[in-house]
């Protein structure tokens, strides 16, 4: 049943028309009033709907101690209904798969926006249960994975794909993947930004290579620029909230809509790290994260 106050707002002026001396008298029936279906915008705001003319397969999953929002994207178009898994929690890893057994789905990419620092990836534990699954991150963050992408490639599943934008500034690996604008393709389009854009907000930048000024630039060049009614799908919320847009950020982030000024996220001048310090930190697999004194990360695998 569609929600009363999604068309509360209409009642007046369907009452000033009822009310109008040209409005066509209403035939006595006993037919059942036709209410019209939510529009797809709304169906994409609620996180579990199926988009009709692009055969997208769409949920939005929480993960609570660290709240992290972990997003699960289908072709349910195609017969073998392959998906997509974006910043998936160790933690949650089998209350995922089960999900994806359940819609009967095949997930073919586990994918990470960049290298959490809050939480442990669980891209290496889907691939120990689901074999068949491929890990992607960016080559800029220095993980390890199976495919490491680059700005403007595209990741393919079924017909439906997600396009990478490179966004740095959190991190200097941070990637942005946005669905495409062809008329195939999911309408509005949707983004799943990271840590690069929070609702309202903005990731961290003091450490892991972070930057503000990159940050600002990113999110200017690379998501403010897509469609005012593209949806934004953040890979954290600790307010209770799930999806915003870009108009909506462009009117109320306080930290990104406004001029650029020459301070970091917390108002503060940008920390200068010793070279020392830059490389000081390494991951489960050795690699170094450029930037960051943060000991104990663990990267994508």
């Amino acid at each position: 049943m569609v929600p009363f106050r999604l068309y509360r707002h209409l009642i007046p002026q369907l009452a000033a028309a009822a009310r109008s001396p040209s409005a066509p008298k209403a035939a006595a029936s006993c037919a059942p009033r036709r209410i019209p279906p939510l529009p797809a915008l709304a169906m994409a705001a609620y996180g579990t709907g199926v988009c009709a003319d692009s055969k997208l397969l769409f949920r939005q999953l929480f993960e609570k101690e660290s709240s992290t929002y972990t997003y699960l994207l289908a072709d349910v178009g195609d017969p073998e209904k392959p998906a997509v898994l974006i910043d998936p929690v160790d933690r949650t890893v089998d209350r995922d798969l089960n999900l994806i057994k359940e819609l009967g789905l095949k997930l073919i990419y586990a994918m990470n926006t960049h290298v959490h620092a809050d939480h442990v990836t669980g891209t290496g534990l889907i691939k120990t249960k689901l074999p068949g699954a491929k890990s992607v991150i960016s080559k800029a963050s220095g993980a390890k994975a199976d495919q490491s992408v680059e700005h403007g490639d595209k990741i393919y599943f079924g017909k439906l794909f997600l396009e990478v934008r490179a966004t740095p500034g959190h991190t200097a690996g941070c990637v942005t993947y946005v669905t495409g604008d062809s008329p195939d393709q999911p309408s509005p389009r949707m983004a799943f930004t990271g840590d690069a854009l929070i609702i309202r907000a903005c990731g961290r930048t003091d450490f892991q290579g972070g930057s503000s000024d990159q940050l600002y630039q990113s999110v200017h060049s690379q998501i403010f620029t897509l469609p005012k009614d593209t949806l934004l799908y953040p890979a954290h919320d600790y307010k209770g909230f799930t999806v915003t847009t870009v108009e909506e950020e462009v009117a109320y982030n306080a930290r990104l809509s406004k001029d650029k000024v020459p301070a970091n996220s917390f108002g503060r001048p940008e920390p200068v790290l010793p070279k020392d310090d830059r490389c000081r930190c390494t991951c489960q697999h050795g690699l170094r994260l450029p930037g960051s004194t943060i000991e104990g990360l663990r990267c994508s695998s």
